[in-house]
């Protein structure tokens, strides 16, 4: 008879995790905008490389969608510093972007805490709650009732 063995689970910083150990550390936050999710990985020591969905910024975003991500970056200058990779599901392209800014904003301010007044105040740590209202029967959109006839 062999005499079980319990291994324990190492214990793991929720806010700190390492890729490889005595690699890179990066910082995990969860951003959300409309109906898009996004998980981003803010690593420490980098050279300012953005990934989305393991594509480059300008490949995955258009000009607009790559100025909206490099906005929480740009506000605390940290655009070269730190290298960002992010997966995103769901929504559009303004909305996915908008969640990739919001997930970076949150890890900035688990490397920093001086660092939220600033984001705080353009907005960035907020999560817009605004989505997109439900069809009800009867009608045909949230709102817009079929065209009334008289006879």
């Amino acid at each position: 008879m062999v005499a079980s063995v319990k291994k324990e689970a190492p214990v793991k910083d929720k806010d700190v995790k390492t890729a490889v150990p005595g690699k890179n550390t990066y910082l995990y936050a969860v951003g959300r905008r409309k109906r898009s999710t996004a998980t981003v990985r803010v690593y420490k020591r980098g050279k300012g490389t953005i990934e989305v969905n393991a594509k480059p910024l300008a490949e995955y975003f258009s000009a607009m969608g790559q100025q909206i991500v490099l906005d929480a970056l740009t506000t605390v200058g940290q655009t070269d510093k730190l290298d960002v990779s992010a997966r995103v599901t769901g929504g559009g392209v303004r909305g996915q972007a908008e969640a990739v800014r919001h997930g970076i904003a949150r890890a900035l301010i688990q490397l920093n805490p001086v660092f939220k007044k600033a984001l705080k105040k353009v907005g960035y740590t907020t999560r817009d709650p605004r989505e997109k209202e439900r069809k009800k029967f009867g009608l045909k959109k949230a709102r817009r009732a079929p065209q009334f006839s008289k006879r």
